[in-house]
């Protein structure tokens, strides 16, 4: 079975006409849902897979002052598509930038200062994608204060902005018990990874990832575990990394 999520409905802003408290509810809503299907026999996890699709908006930057204009509209899930898109999808660039718009403003603008502002940002450490539209705009718009003059990319290097639906599939895989995670995790796909942990934690505003919202959810006993869950930063780790430390989190923790 495939599902495809709009952005809107679980990380993107409040859709129109809804208040930002209808919006939290309506997450938390999801949230429960999530976990309400994780539950059936004897509570197994429903391991999933997906695909985060590019949507063009045809809005693009050829200057800084464009790029910040641009931020200031753009549809949240364009952002999320910047920053968090890069963990799905082959890229070649300079590892050094793990958000597009550093590495747009490192090689199509040559501004290495600014590229490294960028590049720091971790968007991990805000509540949600409005907070860091805000701190995006603020350090483009400290360095646009630093400059007369602005740079302009070539026609050919443009900043396209792109905006993210991602597209679930059930791989129909169980897991019946906590401790089959230690084996299961390690074997399962990147994809699923980023479902399950990185995208499992913009669903809600407790950042609360799949695998703690089960163990939470169903189980008593592993307020630890879930603790060190909770410390792992995906952002600044490939896909393949992230696996790797779920992996011997999960094996630490049941002695394998």
């Amino acid at each position: 079975m495939v599902v495809i999520k709009g952005f809107d409905m679980i990380k993107g802003g409040p859709e129109p006409g809804l208040s930002k408290t209808a919006h939290v509810l309506n997450a938390k809503l999801e949230t429960m849902e999530y976990v309400a299907a994780q539950r059936g026999g004897d509570h197994p996890f429903k391991v999933q897979d997906c695909a985060l699709a590019a949507i063009a908006t045809g809005k693009r930057a050829q200057n800084l002052r464009e790029l910040r204009d641009n931020l200031l509209t753009i549809r949240p899930d364009s952002i999320y598509y910047h920053f968090w898109g890069g963990l799905l999808r082959p890229r070649f660039d300079d590892p050094e930038y793990h958000n597009d718009f550093a590495i747009w403003t490192r090689y199509a603008l040559q501004d290495l200062v600014l590229a490294e502002r960028l590049g720091v940002i971790d968007p991990t450490d805000f509540t949600d994608l409005e907070a860091l539209r805000q701190e995006l705009v603020e350090v483009i718009e400290e360095r646009l204060d630093e400059f007369e003059l602005v740079s302009w990319a070539k026609p050919e290097n443009q900043f396209y902005f792109v905006r993210s639906q991602i597209v679930v599939f059930d791989t129909h895989q169980r897991i019946e018990h906590p401790e089959m995670l230690a084996q299961a995790v390690p074997r399962m796909s990147l994809g699923s990874v980023f479902l399950h942990f990185v995208d499992g934690r913009r669903r809600t505003p407790e950042r609360v990832d799949d695998f703690r919202a089960w163990l939470e959810g169903c189980f008593e006993g592993y307020e630890d575990l879930c603790a060190r869950l909770a410390k792992l930063d995906p952002f600044f780790s490939s896909l393949k990394e992230l696996r790797d430390q779920l992996s011997n989190v999960f094996q630490s923790c049941f002695g394998r």
